[in-house]
C-alpha cells in the first residue's frame, strides 16, 4: 500500500489558548461548556471505533512491516514506514470518510466533507488537535454559548474541506484542524468588531496575529493540508463577525433611564456593515467553491502560485503537485 499523506497533521499543536485580554465589558451570562467537551469525546469515540475497525494484526497487508504495539491487539497501531503517527491505515480512513476528491467529485460522496472533520490520522494527531479544541473552545463557548460556537466550528471545517479538495487530489484528508483554525479566525474578527470594548487592544491584536501566523507556516511543511487551514480560518473569520458582535458599552443600562429619552442603538453602524458583508462572502464564497469542486474545477487553473500556501520547497524536501 503507498505511503499516506500526513493530513492536517499534529504539527497545529502550538495552537494557543490564549485570547484577547483585559475585555472591560462583558453583558453576557457566562455559559456552562458542554458542546466542546462532547466534540473531543466523539473525536474520541470515533478514533477508537478506527482503531478496531483497523484490526492491523488481523490484516494481510501488515506484513509490509510489524504492528505498533502488538498487545493492544486489534487496535495496534500501523507500521511507522505507513502511518508514523500511530494510527489506522489509508484505507481504513478512506472507508470511515475521509476526503477524497475523487470519491467526491466523481462518486458523489458529498458527505465526506463533512465526516473527515471528525477523522484523525493518529494518536497524536488526535492528541494535538483535541488539546486545542479545549484550550480554544472552551473559552470560546463559555463567552459566547454553544449555538454560535458549533455553528462556527462546523461550517469552519466544512469550507476548510472545500478548499482543501479544490487543491488535493492525490491524498486523502482528515482532521479537526480546519474548523480549529474557524475558531482562530471567529476570535481575530470578534476582537476587530468588538474593538471598542477591549483594554490593551494592540496587545491582543498582535498577540492573536502573532499565533495564526506561526500556525499557517507550520502548515507549509510537507503533507501538511495548509489549505484546509486558511479555507476553515477564512470561513471562522467571516462567521465571527456575523455570530460574535458584543452590544456597544452602556447598551444594557439604557433600561434604567426615564421613558423617552434618546437610546442607543444596541450595535454601532460598523458592526453592522461588517456583518452585511461577512454574510455575503461566506455564503457566495462556500457556494461558489462547493459549485467548482463538484463540476471538478482545480484550484490550481486560476491560482498557479498556491501551491506556495501549502508547501515551500527547500533543500530538506520536495513539494508535489498535491
Amino acid at each position: 500500500m503507498p505511503r499516506r499523506d500526513l493530513e492536517r497533521d499534529g504539527a497545529n499543536k502550538s495552537y494557543s489558548s490564549s485570547v484577547p485580554p483585559s475585555r472591560v465589558y462583558d453583558p453576557e451570562t457566562s455559559w456552562t461548556s458542554w458542546l466542546v467537551p462532547l466534540f473531543v469525546v466523539a473525536n474520541l469515540v470515533i478514533f477508537i471505533l478506527a482503531m478496531y475497525i483497523n484490526d492491523c494484526p488481523g490484516k494481510v497487508h501488515a506484513v509490509e512491516g510489524d504492528c505498533v504495539f502488538k498487545f493492544l491487539g486489534r487496535f495496534a497501531f500501523q507500521p511507522t514506514n505507513e502511518n508514523p503517527l500511530f494510527g489506522p491505515s489509508s484505507l481504513t480512513l478512506t472507508k470511515m470518510g475521509a476526503l477524497k476528491w475523487d470519491a467526491v467529485v466523481n462518486h458523489h460522496q458529498g458527505w465526506r466533507l463533512i465526516t473527515c472533520i471528525w477523522l484523525h490520522a493518529g494518536i497524536i494527531h488526535l492528541a494535538a488537535n483535541m488539546l486545542s479544541l479545549i484550550f480554544i473552545g472552551i473559552r470560546l463557548e463559555q463567552q459566547f454559548g454553544f449555538v454560535r460556537i458549533g455553528i462556527i466550528y462546523l461550517v469552519s471545517g466544512f469550507g476548510g474541506s472545500i478548499l482543501s479538495s479544490l487543491f488535493i487530489r492525490n491524498n486523502i484528508s482528515v482532521g479537526a484542524s480546519g474548523a480549529l483554525f474557524g475558531l482562530l479566525g471567529a476570535m481575530l474578527s470578534e476582537l476587530i468588531t468588538n474593538w471598542s470594548i477591549y483594554t490593551n487592544k494592540v496587545a491582543a491584536l498582535v498577540t492573536l496575529l502573532f499565533i495564526v501566523v506561526i500556525n499557517l507556516a507550520i502548515g507549509m511543511l510537507p503533507h501538511v493540508d495548509n489549505f484546509a487551514h486558511i479555507g476553515g480560518f477564512l470561513t471562522g473569520f467571516l462567521l465571527g463577525f456575523i455570530f460574535l458582535p458584543r452590544p456597544q458599552f452602556g447598551w444594557l443600562a439604557q433600561r434604567h433611564v426615564p421613558a423617552g429619552a434618546r437610546l442607543k442603538s444596541k450595535y454601532k453602524v460598523y458592526q453592522y456593515v461588517l456583518w452585511i458583508l461577512s454574510v455575503i462572502l461566506v455564503i457566495s464564497g462556500l457556494c461558489i467553491g462547493l459549485l467548482m469542486l463538484l463540476r471538478g474545477g482545480n484550484g490550481y487553473d486560476r491560482c498557479h502560485w498556491c501551491h506556495y500556501l501549502s508547501c515551500v520547497p527547500t533543500s530538506k524536501w520536495k513539494c508535489s503537485d498535491s
